[in-house]
Parts: C-alpha cells; sequence; structure tokens
C-alpha cells in the first residue's frame, strides 16, 4: 500500500505541469505524440498498481461477503442506530452503548418535497 502511494505521490506531480502547458500550445504531430506515450505510461502505471491491489481487494470482498450475515443479524437486533447513545469507554476499559429511553429519542426530521 505503501508503494502504492509512493508512485503516486511521484507521478501526480509530472502530470500535473503538463496540462496548463498543453492548453496554451496548438496541437502538432510530436506533442500529440508525446501525449499519447504519457497516456500509455500513465495507464500502464495504473494496471501496475492494480494487480498490485487485485489480491488485497479480493480478499476484502470474500471477508465483507462472509461477515454480512452477522452484520444483518447484528442490525436486525439493534434495530435503529439512533436509539443508542455514543459508546462510552469505563475506566476498566469495558466500552458500553447504552440505549436511549423513549423520552430521548428525537423524531425523523420530517423531509419538504
Amino acid at each position: 500500500m505503501k508503494h502504492m502511494l509512493r508512485r503516486i505521490a511521484l507521478c501526480l506531480p509530472l502530470c500535473l505541469p503538463v496540462a496548463p502547458v498543453l492548453a496554451q500550445q496548438e496541437p502538432n504531430g510530436d506533442l500529440e505524440e508525446g501525449m499519447s506515450l504519457l497516456e500509455q505510461g500513465a495507464q500502464m502505471l495504473l494496471r501496475g498498481m492494480m494487480s498490485e491491489m487485485e489480491p488485497a481487494l479480493d480478499d476484502m470482498a470474500r471477508a465483507l461477503d462472509e461477515a454480512k450475515p452477522m452484520l444483518d443479524d447484528l442490525l436486525a437486533l439493534m434495530g435503529e442506530v439512533q436509539n443508542y447513545h455514543a459508546p462510552e469507554m469505563l475506566p476498566n476499559g469495558d466500552i458500553i452503548i447504552r440505549r436511549k429511553l423513549p423520552g430521548e429519542i428525537d423524531p425523523a426530521p420530517e423531509i419538504e418535497l
């Protein structure tokens, strides 16, 4: 991940100054050929980064697919998230999430159509 960010950070400053110069000059054959080569280089760079990231993205998709049934069960158990206070950490390290009392629950705002 750090390698990909470094590549982007190195390539971005090289690409940005080219755009204003191109807008000011009239297109000619050499310039168009240079831009074509620059575009091909950028495409190769992006393809390389995607091929590096693809295994991690596949793993993340599998993990989300495995977690989806459990998250659906949790959502069904909790109901509306707005019915709960923000999480609190106790001095012993426990984290609690308190349910709001019926008088504390804010009614849903009306939407004008």
